[in-house]
């Protein structure tokens, strides 16, 4: 916001990281993993969502991959490696991963496979709470 902006102002600049929210990290090969707490930025702007099982739910946000037997929903014409927001059935954003599998190939996969790679959930604020930035 403009007014931690203006309060971040009156810090020194050799003291001062960034003000605002950390989206991510670059990792040590250059490339930039998101973090949870980019979540309530990405989610109202995700293009490809996915919605898990209430019984499923728990197991993500422990930070498993979700399974096709806990899918519930998944946008039309998601393509496999694409980036995807993950939804509770009740529309509550839960985290973000990559999907496994395209849309396609989710209808006529077995039930123990995984269709959504874990990248990160709203759990990471109790599991990570003293590392999270």
């Amino acid at each position: 916001s403009e007014k931690l902006l203006k309060l971040a102002a009156s810090v020194p600049r050799d003291s001062l990281v960034a003000p605002g929210t950390c989206f991510g990290k670059f990792t040590k090969s250059q490339k930039f993993r998101l973090s949870v707490t980019a979540l309530d930025f990405l989610a109202p702007y995700a293009k490809y969502k996915v919605w898990v099982k209430p019984g499923s739910e728990q197991s993500f946000l422990y930070g498993n991959h979700v399974l096709k037997s806990g899918l519930g929903r998944i946008t039309e014409s998601t393509a496999q490696y694409q980036g995807v927001v993950v939804y509770s059935m009740a529309d509550v954003p839960l985290g973000f991963g990559v999907a496994a599998k395209s849309t396609q190939e989710c209808r006529k996969v077995d039930p123990l496979a995984i269709v959504v790679f874990h990248q990160a959930d709203v759990g990471e604020y109790v599991r990570n709470e003293d590392t999270l930035t």
